[in-house]
């Protein structure tokens, strides 16, 4: 019980802090400070969940204590046989919140709440990479849709024999960093290719990076360290994509780093999105430092630097995809293919909350 004891007294001060931003969201001068604003509503929304449950686990330890107390006192057995049921699924649910709520309890990496901004580049295979560089983005646009979240592509080189030699788009929505950046690796495919003549099966390769979005209030850039140039638009779009000077390419003098947005017919909407683009990979530089630190503690994560990591492996003949980080493997690759990757993300998920428990209680 003492263990339960310290539990609740962290849950009651965090219970506490929630009611205090609620109040704070709702006061004038805070709602005028935007950037103080969006951080309390940021807050109060991760700590809503863990609240809501709290209320059930500190209800089912009500519980537990006044049924047993009753049992004490109940002489009727169809009522003692009642309570003592009603008692065994209690107690058996309990340890089962206790965890929930350790993982809830876990700091969350600031960067999960985030939009992504995700590239995904064909790799060792020629054509056939490039086709399966296709294949990749079109199962996450169909995983995006599932989840309600908003795609927007801002950069796109085709391949020869179709798909892309690399393709890069924005997700929006809530807590798109904290799912997708799972999916950070090399994927390798194992396939009979649609070149391929002999019907032998091949190996080819795409690379996925997800980089957590950065907002303005992460980095602020200066106009003096930003090259512009302009150019047309090449590619589909139309007449007018291919006679304006709508394309932006803009580069970070300091650090080097280039971004071309070309997909908008305004030159502004293009300027607008290459802009975020910066911003999220100069704010990366940094960020990959920490991600190559958990990384090599993790094995849910790959270390942004390593590259060559191949993360899962996509079988055509067999029908099989292998996650090779947590050994885990499906047989339903077209359904996989089709976006449905939760139940994936799901096993990355528990495993790495499994590692960081093990860390927090050593």
């Amino acid at each position: 019980m003492a263990n339960n004891n310290s539990l609740l007294e962290k849950l009651e001060a965090i219970r506490l802090r929630f009611e205090e931003i609620g109040q704070q969201i709702t006061d004038p001068e805070v709602i005028s400070d935007t950037k103080r604003y969006i951080k309390l509503n940021k807050e109060y929304k991760e700590l809503e969940e863990l609240v809501s449950v709290s209320k059930e686990y500190k209800n089912i330890i009500e519980n537990i204590a006044s049924t047993k107390q009753m049992l004490k006192e109940e002489s009727d057995e169809e009522m003692r046989e009642m309570a003592k049921a009603e008692l065994e699924e209690m107690e058996e649910k309990l340890p089962e919140m206790e965890e929930q709520i350790k993982v809830l309890l876990l700091p969350s990496d600031p960067q999960d709440a985030k939009n992504a901004v995700v590239e995904i580049r064909g790799g060792t295979g020629g054509d056939e990479a490039a086709i399966f560089a296709g294949d990749l983005f079109r199962m996450y646009t169909k995983f995006c849709e599932r989840k309600g979240w908003k795609t927007e592509v801002t950069h796109i080189s085709e391949g020869t024999s179709g798909g892309y030699k690399e393709v890069v788009f924005n997700v929006t929505g809530a807590g798109v960093y904290g799912i997708l950046k799972y999916e950070s690796g090399v994927h390798r495919v194992q396939r009979v290719p649609q070149t391929e003549t002999q019907g032998r099966v091949h190996t080819s390769a795409a690379s996925v990076a997800v980089l957590p979005e950065a907002d303005e209030f992460d980095i602020h850039l200066k106009q003096e360290d930003i090259r512009k140039d302009t150019y047309c638009s090449s590619g589909p779009g139309g007449q007018s994509v291919n006679t304006t000077y709508s394309a932006i390419r803009l580069t970070h003098i300091p650090t080097g780093i280039v971004v071309t947005c070309q997909d908008q017919k305004s030159q502004l909407k293009n300027l607008d999105k290459a802009m975020t683009e910066l911003r999220t990979r100069i704010y990366n530089l940094e960020y990959q430092k920490y991600l190559d630190e958990i990384s090599s503690k993790r094995k849910t994560m790959v270390s942004t630097g390593d590259r060559s990591a191949k993360i899962r492996t996509y079988n055509y003949p067999q029908g099989r995809v292998t996650d090779h980080r947590i050994n885990y493997t499906m047989y339903n690759l077209p359904v996989v293919m089709d976006g449905d990757i939760e139940g994936l993300i799901d096993r990355l998920q528990m495993e790495e909350n499994a590692e960081r428990l093990k860390e927090s209680e050593m």
